[in-house]
């Protein structure tokens, strides 16, 4: 199975990268891992609802350039549903069951998605209802992509 993240923005500190470095070599025997990284836009302090739009809009049509018509979309969104880390397995493991060959999630920038995004995906994750930087939010992802594979291999992971 091809997983591809596509983000919002470049990772800038080094324990995170490494991280993110690290996870991405582990998932390497289970699935091809692409990461992409769309630019973000530089967002000024107290703005109006109107530019935050217009902020969400450009990247999002950054992130929409990437999107292919043949893989499964997962967005992570503040209103998405939860699920348990077993829970992600067997959406994963599922959507492999029905010939999914390639899942694309996406991390968007620090102001969220933009609305044609979440209405293209076609599942909403949500890990919670606080808000995470999107840059660590990378690791947390990649962390349980690598968990649901180790779950459904049926291989040993600490809890």
């Amino acid at each position: 199975m091809k997983i591809t993240l596509i983000t919002v923005g470049k990772v800038k500190e080094r324990y995170l990268r490494d991280a993110i470095a690290e996870y991405s070599k582990r998932l390497g025997r289970y699935c091809k891992l692409d990461i992409v990284e769309v630019a973000d836009e530089k967002t000024p302090e107290h703005a109006s609802e109107g530019l935050e739009r217009q902020i969400k809009a450009k990247e999002g049509e950054r992130i929409a350039r990437h999107i292919r018509d043949d893989a499964f979309v997962i967005a992570l969104a503040i209103e998405g549903k939860q699920l348990t880390s077993e829970e992600l397995a067997a959406k994963i493991n599922d959507l492999g069951l029905r010939g999914t060959s390639h899942i694309q999630l996406i991390i968007g920038g620090s102001l969220g998605l933009d609305p044609a995004i979440l209405k293209r995906a076609d599942y909403l994750l949500s890990f919670s209802r606080m808000t995470f930087p999107h840059q660590l939010m990378r690791v947390i992802l990649l962390e349980q992509i690598y968990r649901a594979h180790k779950i459904n291999a049926g291989e040993p992971y600490h809890k």
